[in-house]
């Protein structure tokens, strides 16, 4: 940030910004990809639509700063999404990895949203109210994106993740199950070694 006032601190968060969704255009194509729920696919789908109208709307923004659309480089962002893309090479049943993909994307707007209430904190108190209603827009759309992951999550992604591990448990239970007429025989001869060998002690 070359200023030391809060229109320049403003300026520079809406660089960033412009740079964070930029980032998201490129990268939410390929999660979509990844996810196997057709609920989650479109969900994702929607929201890069949502995002390239993001996009136009700070350069709207940097209009009306009279500044030219140019970002900087969101690290934030670009830490987030590669997390993300390293989850995504994991070799995960398509349930767990619908849920990591969930937690991925709302890691993005978890900081999406609190970078645009900072910004729109900052253009109401410079009193730019167009700015701010702008920005309160794309907050609102954020929002809702991160509200539609928790209920797609909450409505049996979550639970379809877990039911891996049941079957495993459940498996697991069986083969116990079946080893156990060995172990009692096993038992049995074992005790009735030892019963023979006291025998033959005592003689």
């Amino acid at each position: 940030m070359n200023g030391n006032n809060l229109r320049d601190a403003l300026v520079d968060e809406i660089k960033d910004l412009y740079n964070a969704e930029k980032q998201l255009t490129k990268a939410l194509p390929k999660v979509a990809k990844c996810a196997a729920s057709d609920e989650l696919r479109d969900a994702i789908e929607a929201h890069l639509e949502e995002t390239e109208g993001h996009v136009t709307r700070l350069e709207r923004v940097f209009e009306l700063l009279d500044e030219k659309p140019r970002g900087k480089h969101c690290a934030g962002m670009a830490g987030i999404l590669e997390e993300g893309s390293e989850k995504m090479q994991e070799d995960l049943e398509d349930a767990v990895m619908d849920a990591c993909l969930i937690a991925s994307s709302q890691r993005v707007e978890h900081y999406e949203i609190s970078a645009y209430g900072t910004a729109i904190a900052w253009a109401e108190a410079l009193e730019l109210n167009e700015i701010a209603q702008i920005l309160g827009e794309t907050l609102a759309e954020e929002k809702a994106a991160d509200e539609k992951l928790s209920a797609l999550a909450e409505s049996g992604i979550n639970e379809a993740a877990t039911a891996g591990e049941s079957d495993e448990e459940a498996e697991e239970e069986t083969r116990s199950a079946s080893r156990e007429p060995e172990r009692a025989e096993a038992t049995a001869k074992g005790t009735a070694e030892k019963s023979a060998r006291t025998r033959g002690g005592r003689r």
